[in-house]
């Protein structure tokens, strides 16, 4: 498991909390994939995490735009940071079909990612949306 939902931080939106939530699932169950180096089932799962994090984002971006968030545009920017980097892994994930760089991003760059965002982002924007 890669990220256990303890390590997620509650933050002051139910809906913003459902979607880490569903995400923490969708990434772990990527991740199991990964370790077991199962080629059929990362291709499968890889469109399903690109998918769950862009509604994930775009949930997210609407609250803000919605509540006319002051700092929507940054917040959006770490996302768009992440999407690039997602986009960019499966390009080369559909070329290579390397487990290991796939592995490496998921526990060195995205967990990272996903736990800071949530504690700065996430948080600081939740109560105003």
């Amino acid at each position: 498991m890669l990220i256990q939902q303890r390590e997620i931080p509650p933050v002051a939106n139910d809906m913003m909390n459902m979607l880490h939530e569903d995400e923490v699932e969708v990434v772990n169950r990527f991740h199991d994939a990964v370790i077991a180096r199962d080629i059929d089932k990362i291709d499968e799962l890889f469109e399903e995490v690109i998918a769950d994090v862009e509604v994930h984002f775009a949930t997210e971006e609407a609250m803000m735009e919605t509540a006319n968030y002051e700092f929507a545009a940054i917040h959006k920017g770490d996302h768009d940071t992440m999407r690039v980097k997602l986009k960019d892994l499966h390009e080369r994930w559909k070329i290579l079909k390397g487990p290991k760089e796939v592995k490496g991003f998921l526990e060195k760059d995205f967990k990272s990612w996903f736990k800071l965002h949530i504690s700065k982002w996430d948080s600081d924007t939740a109560p105003n949306i």
